[in-house]
């Protein structure tokens, strides 16, 4: 019998220390441990996990990078051909008109095609007793306002290319790196001769048309095209080495 007590009392000393500290974590259940790591990414899903280059949806819905990508390398013909031939006619318009003028026919032509639409729509119902209301009424009751985020947003973009804008130039005329400034004053005599030749919007619609061009020009002659300009940039650091 002293042998089983002498065996007996340290397993217990063991088992039964009230004075051991637990650690903080086992307080609280594991099933709530668990999901506390979930949680934590679905707030930065929500949060950071955003993508900057598509616009809310309250804005332009279906508008983002991607499709702009799309029209530019003319994935859809017709939805490229609309834009390319729509944007082409207002700039050749602005050649002959004022931009009031321009204005002011589109939001005539507009508006006619708008009224026209509304009262065919208002007869139609009338002939054959429906009642399908307003036709502009899914627009009507959509929402294209901006939040009070994407202003923010875009505002802090305009003021940091702005303020990177006004250092370039405050370094570039007060001649901070002589090299750059001379530079600088080359390309400004370049473009006396460009605009003698072009104006601003005759240069838009060059721009306009190699956007729509160029991308689908390299797309299909991609490898042709990297071999020149390989070879042009060779040639081009051998002439500046010297």
């Amino acid at each position: 019998a002293p042998k089983d007590k002498k065996v007996k009392t340290p397993v217990k000393t063991e088992e039964d220390r009230p004075s051991k500290p637990k650690p903080p974590t086992a307080a609280v259940p594991p099933e709530v441990r668990s999901e506390r790591p979930h949680q934590d990414d679905m707030h930065k899903q929500t949060n950071e996990g955003k993508d900057p280059g598509k616009p809310a949806a309250t804005f332009l819905p279906g508008f983002n990078k991607e499709k702009a990508i799309d029209l530019l390398y003319w994935r859809n013909v017709k939805q490229s051909g609309a834009v390319f031939s729509s944007v082409l006619l207002l700039l050749f318009s602005l050649t002959q008109f004022s931009v009031v003028s321009v204005g002011a026919y589109l939001a005539l032509a507009a508006l006619s095609a708008t009224i026209s639409f509304r009262i065919y729509k208002s007869v139609l119902q009338a002939v054959q007793k429906t009642d399908e209301g307003h036709p502009f009424k899914s627009y009507l009751e959509m929402e294209i306002a901006l939040s009070q985020d994407q202003i923010s947003k875009y505002a802090d973009k305009i003021l940091l290319y702005t303020n990177t804008c006004m250092r370039e130039l405050r370094r570039l005329f007060l001649v901070q790196d002589l090299v750059d400034s001379l530079k600088f004053a080359v390309l400004m005599w370049l473009l006396t001769y460009v605009g003698a030749l072009f104006n601003g919007l005759t240069l838009l619609i060059l721009a306009v048309v190699s956007m729509f061009t160029m991308p689908v020009v390299y797309e299909k002659h991609q490898a042709q095209i990297d071999q020149y300009v390989g070879l042009i940039r060779t040639q081009v650091n051998s002439v500046v080495g010297k």
